[in-house]
């Protein structure tokens, strides 16, 4: 898999996100997490917003070896949504689905 065929964060909704604004802003994200939540491990929740100029974000790295979508800890989904997590200081990747 090369970087042009990584898939892409098609939508964002975890507004309290630093990297979210109109769109994920980060360059790549990484989709980690336990026991059954797939978590945006690049999730940051600060006041100041950051990240690239335009709106690129792929899935750089999956570590939910569970996913159907994962081959080899890279995502194959087409893309992918990243929405609210439990508490205010989470998110997840809402295209996981377990095999």
């Amino acid at each position: 898999m090369t970087t042009m065929e990584m898939p892409h964060v098609n939508e964002c909704t975890v507004t309290n996100c630093s990297y979210n604004h109109d769109g994920c802003h980060a360059f790549a994200i990484t989709v980690s997490g336990i026991n059954g939540s797939a978590d945006c491990g690049t999730f940051v929740p600060l006041q100041e917003k950051g990240g690239l100029p335009k709106v690129v974000a792929q899935v750089g790295a999956c570590s939910r070896a569970d996913c159907r979508f994962n081959n080899d800890l890279e995502c194959t989904a087409s893309g992918v949504r990243v929405g609210p997590g439990q508490g205010d200081h989470a998110a997840n990747c809402l295209t996981y689905q377990p095999t």
